[in-house]
């Protein structure tokens, strides 16, 4: 039961929890500090948390919780509190009986704008606590100038050396070529797609679809007619960001917490490029403002930079006289031929009372009917892919190696139930030509954008191999691998194989598909979700309801 207070005490905590008679409830009112450090003394304490902010925090003359407040609490309980005092508060605690996971009690939502496509993806490299959220080369054009100049990133090193001229020269045309085809390739898409030659949905909940030359009503005419040209949009940003350089700027939103934070922070100050150095000591100062002692002692890593040199020394020394071979867009390399057998001994465990070992041996007395019915059993009547199966899938390992452009690499990168890690960005592996770019006889100025960038990587990453990325286009292929799971296989390949995918990234996930299912086609089975069509405007039937949406919004029905 919830602990009894005072009418005066009540008074006293109104301010700061949600409730005083629920076993649920939420702190309110307080900086993160201060609920960082409540929620470490929580743990260690018989008390349930209102009397512990009140006994050990409010009233407690050792923390001073009446400066923290900026007067007295008990008096005026609603008070600003004072975030100077709720910071010295915080590192009190943590200094006394805190530890590095009462970082993760607190959190901060950042703003990071006009940075590259070289530092979003060391951003979102780390995975665990955070959460971004970047802005998206499919559905916003990249050809606006700002003060007369392209959104693309002013890499210092470059611009003090004698590459300076060629670097703005390659922006440039990379900018004037992706702004040029806008326009002609969005007329090929509507003249190699007519608006008449698809069906839409008309009603989401009996999913009835028409030809557009058969909608009468005028509203949902209009509906459709929004949707296709939000497809016609997409498909055009798709096709044409692979001009777009790694040195692009874009924004993410970033949500994170005090120890996703600090860990990103040492990541930044300690990276090679200078961009990652500034974006930290920026990203540094705004959340001193807010969350100052969860980040106070984010600072370079020696570790990391020293080793990171020496690693990529001796890899260059032992690899050097090897040239990249050719290889498929998706590899499997590594996985456990045995696993039909084992995650059964998985799959039992948690309802039995037998080790792993006697499991096994049971599993070993079944037949393949047996087995099967078990996994059957296990996965259950999956209604969508959001439907996901239990843990004992991820007890079972795939990794990939994969080859593919940048604009793809950017998008699977987000995941983060994974292992992965990639090569730097090079012209090395060459680009994937686009076939509408082809079609629409725009081919010449895209090749033109690809050799020139090539060539300048080619002069600037002999003394500069970090700063070359930034000229390379999205368009050219990057390697990496990604070791996963198969329950995040099954979430993974389901996800970004749907109809509204990018193509490209949807031919990764189909890839993957056919690799499990050629050595484990039991578990391929299982991915009832797999999309394995290829569709000319992918985007159309998700922006169809979009609208439909949005006419309900406008338009609400009453009773």
């Amino acid at each position: 039961m919830p602990e009894s207070f005072s009418s005066e005490e009540t008074k006293i905590l109104a301010s700061y929890v949600s409730n005083m008679d629920k076993n649920v409830f939420v702190l309110t009112n307080l900086p993160e500090a201060v609920k960082g450090a409540l929620f470490s003394r929580y743990s260690r304490s018989p008390k349930g948390l209102r009397r512990l902010l009140l006994d050990e925090f409010i009233r407690s003359q050792d923390f001073d919780f009446n400066q923290i407040a900026g007067q007295s609490t008990l008096s005026a309980a609603a008070s600003p509190v004072n975030k100077q005092k709720a910071d010295e508060f915080y590192t009190r605690v943590l200094d006394g009986y805190g530890d590095d996971s009462v970082g993760e009690l607190g959190g901060c939502h950042i703003a990071l704008e006009n940075v590259s496509n070289v530092a979003t993806k060391i951003i979102e490299d780390c995975r665990i606590g955070g959460s971004p959220l970047e802005k998206s080369t499919r559905y916003v054009f990249f050809d606006q100038k700002i003060d007369g100049k392209y959104p693309f990133f002013e890499e210092p090193r470059i611009l003090q050396s004698e590459f300076r001229d060629q670097y703005v020269a390659l922006m440039n045309q990379l900018f004037d070529t992706y702004a040029a085809l806008i326009e002609p390739l969005k007329q090929f898409m509507q003249q190699r797609f007519p608006i008449e030659d698809f069906s839409f949905m008309v009603d989401l909940k009996t999913r009835e679809e028409k030809k557009f030359p058969d909608i009468t009503d005028e509203t949902a005419k209009k509906r459709c007619q929004a949707a296709y040209n939000a497809s016609i949009r997409a498909k055009t940003c798709d096709v044409l960001r692979g001009l777009l350089p790694a040195a692009t700027l874009t924004n993410v939103g970033l949500f994170g917490n005090g120890r996703f934070f600090e860990y990103l922070l040492r990541k930044l100050y300690s990276h090679p490029l200078s961009e990652m150095h500034s974006l930290g000591k920026d990203i540094h100062g705004e959340l001193d403002t807010q969350i100052s002692s969860f980040v106070r002692r984010a600072k370079a890593d020696e570790y990391l930079q020293k080793t990171k040199l020496d690693v990529r020394s001796a890899v260059q020394t032992i690899t050097e006289k090897n040239r990249p071979s050719d290889a498929q867009p998706v590899s499997l390399v590594d996985y456990d031929p045995g696993a039909e057998e084992k995650l059964l001994a998985y799959l039992l465990y948690p309802d039995s009372n037998q080790s792993l070992v006697q499991l096994t041996q049971v599993v070993e007395h079944l037949d393949q009917n047996e087995k099967m019915a078990l996994y059957q059993t296990y996965m259950g009547q999956r209604r969508n892919r959001r439907d996901k199966p239990g843990r004992a899938f991820e007890n079972t390992y795939y990794t990939f190696d994969i080859l593919a452009d940048y604009g793809i690499y950017r998008d699977l990168q987000r995941h983060r139930v994974l292992t992965q890690e990639r090569q730097l960005l090079s012209t090395v592996h060459g680009y994937d030509l686009p076939l509408e770019i082809t079609e629409a006889g725009l081919e010449q100025s895209f090749v033109d954008c690809m050799k020139a960038a090539a060539e300048l990587y080619r002069k600037i990453s002999v003394s500069m191999p970090f700063e070359a990325q930034y000229v390379v286009p999205m368009a050219y292929r990057i390697r990496w691998y990604m070791t996963l799971n198969l329950r995040e296989a099954i979430h993974f390949i389901e996800l970004r194989s749907t109809k509204q995918g990018h193509e490209s990234y949807r031919r990764v996930a189909q890839l993957m598909y056919h690799e499990i299912k050629r050595v484990h086609p039991n578990f391929a089975g299982f991915m009832n979700y797999v999309d394995l069509n290829k569709y000319s405007l992918s985007r159309l039937d998700a922006e169809t309801k979009n609208e439909i949406k949005r006419s309900e919004w406008k338009n609400p029905t009453t009773a």
